[in-house]
């Protein structure tokens, strides 16, 4: 029997398959020849010359602990078997060639990581292995009756070790911070280098299908979720100085780590457009991931990702989705890919919270991407619209103030405007705008529903005028901030108004109709939860509100503002200082704050005079008079409900109710009205009366009987 015609008796595989790259070639040959030798020995080992049947290639399993007793006593056996054997000899002589040297290898193929990491032989060796095990699919039984462990069917350094002809060269590799891991070329399945329960000898060694495929095949290669950038099409002059300064710093400087460049700007702004003008000027291509976040909390496919942008020498714009790993506390530079990867990542935040935990070594400066201006969201409403936009001018420049949505939530906008059929109405751009809003205030904040759509407010003159005025002013807003030219000395700020006075007299509903007036949604403001004891705390819940209501155009409504809005004090401790900090933090917000914001309060003497005098419009709610307590009376009583036997007169002349108690008595009576023998639901004065009585008794308030006059006999008896 020949050398070569034996040897086939060990050929256990064959790889299909081959790579590209003449040196990856030649280090999985390797591989093979020297799994084929193995193979042809642990069969001598085991007390066989040759495989006893061609369909039982593969030598048995053993007992675990006398094979690795062996593995030493035998080795200079297995070192003869080598030289004798024709097979194993046959196989050696193969092994024996040189490796090709590539003249000039494409980057990100095995020849250009060899030369780039200055890989030594083991390594490549090791390399080679790992890709062979990703090629041939086949490779796992091999692999698993070479460790003699049928769960093993990854190649480990146990393993290249046994297979190297100089063993000790494996000790180079048993480092977690070697090149091939710390540039996430190998790793575990299952996680990036962990260890399991086992060593770290023991640990499975696998190369990721994609960074293979870069390694071996000449083919582009771009992952399922990842879009590439536009860069031609970018403008350098649209860049800030930070951003232009970053561009070439980045361009200047070898990357030694990961490099994290932190986008700063609201939801929907146009983080990836950014990053692609910047991979511009330092002559980059970039990808952005769109794929499923949850997919980034794998982390090997993350690790994969940033890998194969070395190889290719390009820029990962991704979200900072990749830290959302519920609230708690991030560890230092949890989620972001392995560190060791020299690329550069673009990172779109909204807040520098996302990045207080990543090492400063690795942040450059952040981008902050400007806010789009008034002008600008016009300019984008009108061109995503098209042809749709005719007619719609006015309604246009009334939105684009209104919701300060940045490009990606317009063009979400429009596509859904753009699929309804027939002409637009100021209802569908309404409806649709709100349908982009994701207003969450958690516990800070309840969302309100209108009660009073067919009520008129009721207040003397002045009052009622001031009231008009108010709305006449928010609808008149765009104009005078952008046509008159209002908008920059005032911040864009929108208008704050305070409503003052007794407990009933109207300050809620006149909060909510004008909200219905508007068409604004309304939401009521829980001090409760705003309010914090621990310092700080308030400042942060006040901010979420702001921010998330600065999106579009709301109405705030902060009911018993004198809790939250009250005179700063003499600082007499530090719980002093910082509540007087709260306040002026809630001023400066307060007047940047672009929508609508009502505040309430009995206690008007109570608010701080600084406070006071940044706001727009005051509206003292008094207790109403009799003329307008008669027409609170009539408005009150239900419209399916008979009051025709009211005496509104008496009613509004005796008792000085405020309109919110006038409600709950004719609420009340009510429901002592109703029942099956009142079949015409009639009111009558007598459950008025009582009512009155009740509400009475309610504030601590007596009745005397010139005030009941001819009904004083009936509420007397009724309290006997």
């Amino acid at each position: 029997m020949s050398g070569k015609s034996n040897a086939k008796k060990y050929v256990v595989f064959s790889p299909n398959l081959r790579a590209d790259d003449a040196l990856a070639n030649y280090w999985m040959r390797q591989a093979t020849l020297r799994l084929r030798r193995e193979v042809a020995w642990l069969w001598q080992e085991r007390g066989f010359n040759e495989p006893p049947a061609a369909s039982q290639q593969l030598p048995p399993f053993t007992d675990k602990l006398s094979v690795s007793l062996d593995l030493t006593r035998h080795w200079a056996e297995k070192q003869e078997f080598l030289k004798s054997d024709v097979a194993a000899g046959y196989l050696s002589e193969q092994l024996a060639e040189k490796p090709p040297k590539p003249k000039k290898p494409r980057r990100g193929s095995f020849g250009w990581l060899v030369e780039e990491l200055k890989l030594k032989d083991a390594a490549c060796f090791a390399l080679g292995l790992a890709l062979t095990t990703a090629l041939d699919g086949n490779m796992g039984s091999v692999i698993a009756a070479c460790l003699n462990d049928a769960g093993k069917v990854y190649p480990n350094l146990m393993l290249i070790q046994r297979l190297w002809d100089k063993p000790e060269d494996a000790l180079s590799l048993a480092d977690p911070l070697h090149s091939l891991f710390a540039r996430g070329l190998l790793c575990s399945p299952g996680g990036a280098n962990r260890f399991y329960n086992e060593t770290f000898w023991e640990q499975p060694l696998t190369v990721s299908a994609l960074v293979a495929r870069q390694l071996l095949f000449n083919e582009a290669v771009q992952p399922e979720g990842l879009i590439e950038l536009e860069t031609e099409k970018q403008d350098k002059a649209k860049l800030t100085d930070v951003a232009r300064l970053v561009a070439h710093r980045l361009k200047a400087e070898t990357a030694e780590t990961l490099r994290v460049v932190p986008l700063l700007g609201e939801k929907g702004a146009v983080h990836a457009e950014t990053a692609a003008a910047i991979s511009r000027l330092t002559k980059k291509n970039v990808w952005e991931y769109v794929g499923n976040s949850a997919a980034l909390e794998n982390e090997d496919y993350l690790n994969t990702l940033v890998t194969l942008c070395w190889l290719q020498d390009r820029d990962l714009c991704i979200g900072a989705e990749i830290f959302r790993r519920g609230e708690k506390r991030r560890e230092r530079n949890e989620g972001l890919p392995l560190v060791s990867i020299p690329a550069t990542l673009f990172l779109p935040v909204s807040e520098r919270r996302d990045i207080e935990h990543i090492e400063t070594n690795l942040l450059f400066p952040v981008v902050k991407i400007p806010a789009l201006t008034y002008e600008e969201r016009v300019k984008i409403w009108t061109s995503e619209l098209g042809a749709k936009v005719k007619g719609n001018e006015k309604i246009v420049a009334e939105i684009a103030r209104r919701f300060r949505y940045e490009k990606k939530n317009i063009r979400n906008v429009c596509e859904e405007l753009k699929a309804l059929p027939g002409k637009l109405t100021e209802t569908d751009f309404i409806a649709a705008c709100r349908a982009e809003t994701n207003l969450d205030l958690g516990d800070l904040a309840a969302e309100v529903t209108p009660r009073f759509h067919d009520e008129r407010l009721i207040l003397p003159g002045r009052q009622s005028r001031q009231f008009e005025e108010q709305l006449t002013a928010m609808r008149n807003l765009t104009e005078v901030h952008y046509a008159w030219g209002t908008a920059e000395a005032w911040n864009e700020g929108g208008i704050t108004v305070l409503f003052a006075g007794p407990p009933g007299t109207g300050k809620t509903m006149a909060a909510e109709i004008m909200a219905l007036e508007l068409k604004l949604p309304m939401y009521r403001i829980d001090l409760s939860q705003v309010v914090n004891k621990y310092i700080g705390e308030t400042e942060k819940n006040l901010k979420r509100i702001f921010d998330a209501a600065d999106v579009s155009d709301v109405v705030l409504f902060f009911d018993e503002a004198d809790s939250l809005f009250g005179k700063r004090t003499d600082v007499g401790d530090s719980r002093d200082r910082y509540a007087n900090l709260e306040i002026s933090y809630l001023l400066e917000r307060m007047e940047r704050f672009k929508g609508l914001a009502i505040l309430a309060t009995n206690r008007k003497r109570d608010l701080d005079e600084a406070f006071l005098r940044r706001l727009r419009y005051v509206i003292d709610f008094p207790m109403p008079e009799e003329a307008q307590r008669r027409r609170i009376w009539e408005q009150v009583v239900p419209q399916n409900a008979d009051g025709s036997t009211l005496d509104y007169d008496f009613l509004a002349k005796r008792f000085p109710l405020a309109g919110g108690n006038i409600r709950s008595v004719v609420f009340n009576a009510c429901l002592q009205s109703a029942g099956a023998e009142n079949d015409k639901k009639q009111l009558s004065m007598r459950d008025v009366l009582i009512a009155v009585k009740r509400e009475y008794d309610k504030m601590n308030r007596t009745l005397s009987t010139e005030e009941l006059g001819i009904y004083a006999g009936e509420i007397e008896r009724l309290e006997q």
